[in-house]
């Protein structure tokens, strides 16, 4: 830990705050607080619905993970059907998710997607692909904003929300800006920050990290490299098939690395993607364990380290690895990803059980197909289980409504989910589906001045497949 974070954890006193008052900068029919997947989802799901929206970001631009953090690809949001992987079929691209029937998510998703491929900024998903969709961030930044911009959608950027207003009966959020404070008023409130940091100021219940121990999953700091001989790579793998698989391996170059003090790899491998543009490669495998989300101080050590990490990684891949010699870090994430932190207490709470088993909901508003995947806090390893061949879960609305909390919806990773579940809802493609049917469950209820519970399933469930969302097959 750096000394400051040591200073701050050890630290039990506590500095009174003045009353203050903030501006009352807006008023809004539906709030949404986060422009990361979920954000968008909800923002675009409820203005569709004829919600006024407005749509506050802590950063300047959107995108959340996938942008600030650079957690790309786009995972897979098709079902799953494995198949024996074909000689010669090396890749960038994880060819052992086999074939599928389709995709389970779209909606905004799909929209996101297409315009993405449209601008030249995505690989659609495909077999190739691995069903995931490599996309560019910065591309990803403009084509937010431009569907934003077509839904109608008003926001406000270098935003970070510090409280609520209204209590358990949430009635607006109050935002730490350049201007000083700033409060929004809303009839629904949409809480898309990752962290349930909405719902956690509202005093909804929450849990973090796993019930044993509640230790929460690792971060990692993503990077991409430039200058990646693709070619020269890919030849490696050919003629070393042993030491390859899916988009993972060097197992001896990681082995000889590491006995001469060349590699300190915090996890068990090394992951890679391919991007849209063939001389780069985004890298996936810093691990920082030990840390939660919610803490500065943990957050503070969480940077300093995953940049530690990278050095040492992208070091090892230009000294020992064919087609990185004359590659070089063109980019971190802007922030550490954070897997997850807190997850709140809903109605219902989503489990490995419903996940694997694919279970089926009558309130369902969203679909998933992305497996178990879990990161060990504690250290090397990863548990990945997926769900059975053709199969897809549902995710209910009660996952999405606070225990006790009026007038606010979930949507994201932060939604009700035990950690296992959670580590496939957390999927940026999910986020997307749980925030659409976030934005439209709080646009239906803001037109009857009535709360979220209120609101008919049906009527979500139809408008969601008005709007082009997948909700099994519901008319």
């Amino acid at each position: 830990m750096p000394p400051l974070a040591r200073t701050v954890s050890n630290t039990r006193e506590s500095v009174h705050l003045p009353s203050r008052q903030a501006e009352l900068l807006a008023e809004t029919d539906v709030l949404v607080v986060g422009g990361g997947a979920s954000g968008i989802g909800a923002a675009i799901g409820a203005a569709d619905a004829g919600a006024r929206v407005i749509l506050a970001e802590r950063y300047g631009f959107m995108g959340g993970c996938a942008t600030a953090a650079l957690v790309m690809p786009l995972m897979s949001y098709h079902t799953q059907h494995p198949e024996p992987r074909k000689a010669g079929a090396e890749t960038l691209f994880p060819t052992d998710h086999g074939a599928s029937n389709g995709p389970v998510i779209s909606g905004v998703l799909a929209r996101l997607v297409d315009r993405l491929v449209a601008r030249g900024g995505a690989l659609p998903p495909s077999p190739e692909t691995g069903y995931v969709v490599p996309f560019d961030p910065e591309v990803f930044i403009r084509v937010a904003l431009e569907l934003l911009d077509e839904a109608g959608v008003d926001y406000l950027l270098h935003s970070v929300a510090s409280g609520v207003t209204g209590g358990q009966s949430v009635n607006g959020v109050v935002f730490e800006t350049k201007s000083g404070a700033v409060a929004i008023r809303s009839g629904v409130t949409v809480d898309c920050t990752g962290d349930a940091d909405i719902a956690a100021f509202a005093g909804s219940r929450y849990v973090i990290g796993r019930d044993r121990d509640g230790a929460a999953g690792p971060m990692t700091l993503m990077f991409r490299m430039v200058g990646f001989d693709r070619e020269r790579f890919m030849a490696y793998v050919r003629a070393h098939p042993d030491q390859w698989f899916g988009v993972h391996g060097l197992w001896d170059l990681m082995r000889e690395a590491t006995l001469r003090g060349d590699l300190d790899l915090q996890r068990e491998d090394i992951l890679f993607f391919g991007t849209p543009h063939p001389g780069e490669v985004s890298i996936n495998c810093t691990r920082v364990t030990g840390v939660v989300g919610t803490d500065v101080c943990d957050l503070t050590y969480a940077e300093r380290e995953g940049r530690r990490q990278m050095e040492h990684v992208a070091r090892f891949l230009r000294r020992y690895v064919p087609g990185f010699h004359d590659a070089y870090v063109v980019q971190s994430g802007a922030t550490i990803g954070v897997r997850g932190s807190r997850r709140i207490v809903g109605d219902y709470t989503l489990t490995a059980d419903d996940v694997l088993e694919a279970r089926k909901f009558d309130d369902v508003v969203g679909r998933g197909a992305y497996p178990i995947d879990i990161h060990n806090p504690q250290g090397p390893g990863t548990l990945l289980r997926r769900l059975p061949p053709d199969e897809a879960y549902d995710i209910p609305l009660r996952c999405l409504l606070p225990a006790g909390i009026d007038n606010l919806c979930v949507a994201g990773k932060c939604i009700s989910a035990t950690y296992e579940a959670h580590s496939s809802i957390r999927a940026a493609p999910i986020c997307v589906a749980t925030g659409q049917a976030a934005g439209v469950c709080a646009a239906l209820a803001a037109r009857e001045a009535i709360t979220p519970r209120a609101v008919e399933v049906s009527s979500i469930q139809q408008e969601l497949t008005r709007q082009g969302a997948d909700v099994r097959g519901i008319a």
